[in-house]
């Protein structure tokens, strides 16, 4: 009986010391909260995805009250959070929605594999290690690493083959874009008019590009030749529109 007495007074004492020395060392070691910090932290949405370039949601919050970072930075709150972030700021903001886009339609049924793939089963190691699964080496591998880092569920991989983007889910965070070793995601104003190029294949080699994907540009420059107000340009490869010219005719698709 005197063993447990001892032992709970021996806790007793410890513990107040423990809480005496917790005290004090928080007190000599506060770090005082910037208020303006403080409110952009609580206008975020706190989902820590990194799409700012920032640690999280706490380090862009500071970044921004510095004057570091953009206002409009958080792309996964959108234009919405990019105003209250402005109104804490007390500057205006002229934001607007953007969804990530996949250059790429090189589905199971379009684009030829190289063989059987037998290493990790990611995008990255897969590139690392023999450049891709297809014979175009431009193509979406098609493990899902952008699947894998979405926080939003707003991508899924299809039976094709290929991520499929939920746009009323994509915030435009761009987390994909960093996780794709093909490059293939991109990320554009939901306001966006105008065509697009689906492909990222820059081989010049007709060809190849034929056989390898049924959908591959084969760079043959009609989009570029019968645009009528020249909004289409190839750069390396790719058709790239200007839209700013621009007006959705449809005659390049």
């Amino acid at each position: 009986m005197t063993t447990i007495i001892t032992t709970i007074i021996a806790s007793f004492i410890i513990a107040m010391v423990l809480g005496v020395l917790l005290g004090f060392f928080q007190k000599v070691f506060y770090v005082p909260v910037d208020e303006k910090t403080a409110k952009v932290r609580e206008v975020l949405p706190g989902a820590n995805c990194g799409g700012c370039g920032f640690p999280g949601c706490d380090g862009f919050a500071a970044a921004c009250a510095a004057g570091t970072a953009p206002v409009v930075g958080c792309a996964a709150g959108g234009p919405k959070t990019a105003k209250a972030v402005g109104e804490v700021l007390g500057v205006s903001v002229n934001a607007e929605a953007h969804v990530s886009l996949l250059a790429c339609q090189g589905s199971k049924a379009c684009a030829a594999p190289r063989g059987v793939y037998n290493g990790v089963k990611t995008c990255s190691a897969a590139k690392i290690a023999v450049n891709g699964t297809k014979m175009c080496t431009f193509g979406c591998i098609g493990f899902g690493d952008c699947v894998a880092v979405c926080k939003f569920e707003a991508l899924s991989m299809g039976e094709d083959g290929l991520p499929h983007v939920d746009s009323a889910k994509c915030t435009g965070c761009g987390m994909c874009i960093k996780a794709c070793p093909q490059h293939l995601f991109s990320k554009i104003p939901v306001s966006r008019k105008g065509a697009v190029a689906l492909c990222s294949n820059r081989s010049e080699n007709k060809p190849s590009i034929m056989k390898n994907c049924k959908t591959g540009c084969i760079k043959c420059g009609k989009c570029e030749k019968n645009c009528p107000v020249q909004a289409i340009k190839l750069v390396n490869g790719i058709p790239e529109v200007d839209y700013s010219l621009c007006n959705s005719c449809k005659t390049c698709y």
